[in-house]
């Protein structure tokens, strides 16, 4: 990236031009405390349009909620058009949970429930987007939204636009720097927050984000030459894309021929 100034000035173009064409009045955005919805909330209130951040807590550790409402404050003494509602929605994962019948699953069923906490997530932001004519912007970048597929579908992935999901990880953190974002973001381990613990994304996916940005590049140019942990990485990364491509294309759809 030559001009991360030049990028910045595109994406809050783009989305001010979206947002004009499409009738709609602003943007909400779930902020969690990572660097991803701190840089999304940042370009949407770059717009001068009303910002709602949605701060949502579902027995999340305490640091992220912490981080989370300093980069709100931080949102709302340098932006007027910027506001927040901090909303607990432990009692209503709770409430859902309490209805569920027993399963002998216990690994999936963890995995489902972290997926669901995305999902009430999301079905909050959409709340507020119609009260007000807002959309949902989301905060999904390059690697998670089209290398390895890591978000929740119909959760995080449920969204009405993706100002950053054509930058790499690498470039988040960089627009990020550039924007003055709070140090205690740009230095935290990035985590989707859904375990309640402090598990990390990189702990989930066995790689980090720079060797999966050097794996989404190099997937189709390998060499006898790659290291070990390399074929290691490239191994992960394809696994992942591939298991994860029903997030990544188009719903499937049959299409009954016409001469039936």
């Amino acid at each position: 990236m030559k001009s991360p100034e030049k990028v910045i000035d595109y994406i809050v173009n783009w989305l001010n031009d979206y947002a004009d064409k499409s009738g709609m009045n602003g943007f909400v955005v779930g902020v969690s405390g990572g660097i991803d919805s701190a840089l999304t909330s940042t370009l949407c209130a770059r717009t001068g349009k009303p910002v709602l951040c949605l701060e949502m807590p579902i027995h999340q550790e305490a640091n992220q909620v912490t981080r989370a409402q300093e980069h709100i404050a931080w949102l709302e003494s340098k932006y007027p058009n910027v506001s927040h509602h901090s909303l607990s929605l432990t009692g209503v994962f709770e409430s859902f949970h309490e209805l569920l019948p027993p399963t002998t699953d216990e690994e999936s069923k963890f995995l489902s429930l972290a997926n669901t906490r995305a999902r009430l997530r999301m079905t909050t932001l959409y709340y507020f987007a119609a009260l007000d004519r807002y959309l949902v912007a989301g905060t999904g970048n390059k690697i998670e939204d089209f290398g390895v597929g890591f978000y929740t579908k119909y959760g995080d992935g449920g969204v009405d636009l993706s100002p950053i999901a054509d930058l790499m990880k690498s470039e988040v953190f960089l627009l990020a720097k550039n924007l003055g974002i709070i140090d205690s973001i740009q230095q935290a381990a990035p985590t989707d927050g859904l375990w309640g613990d402090d598990r990390t994304d990189e702990d989930q996916m066995g790689a980090t984000y720079n060797e999966l940005e050097w794996a989404m590049k190099h997937v189709n140019s390998t060499s006898e030459n790659d290291t070990d942990r390399q074929k290691e990485v490239l191994a992960i990364y394809k696994k992942l894309h591939g298991q994860n491509q029903h997030k990544m294309q188009p719903i499937p759809v049959c299409e009954i021929p016409a001469d039936l």
